[in-house]
């Protein structure tokens, strides 16, 4: 009661297959493989962050109030 063989790495993803089908493996490794990666960009942009300006703020333009005609 040690360590995996091959063999019984192959009955865990015979299991995995059947549970999640055929079609949805590869876009749960996709996702997987966009989390791992926007998580080593979060870090690494965490530790070289640089304090910036904030954006300027345009005044939104100043409408006229309709007149009324009578």
């Amino acid at each position: 009661m040690g360590e995996f063989s091959p063999i019984h790495w192959l009955i865990v993803l015979a299991i995995i297959l059947l549970l999640f089908g055929g079609r949805k493996i590869p876009e749960l490794a996709k996702g997987l493989g966009e989390g791992i990666r926007n998580f080593k960009e979060g870090m690494h942009g965490a530790s070289q962050t640089q304090p910036t300006a904030p954006p300027p703020q345009v005044a939104a333009p100043v409408e006229k109030p309709a007149e009324d005609k009578k």
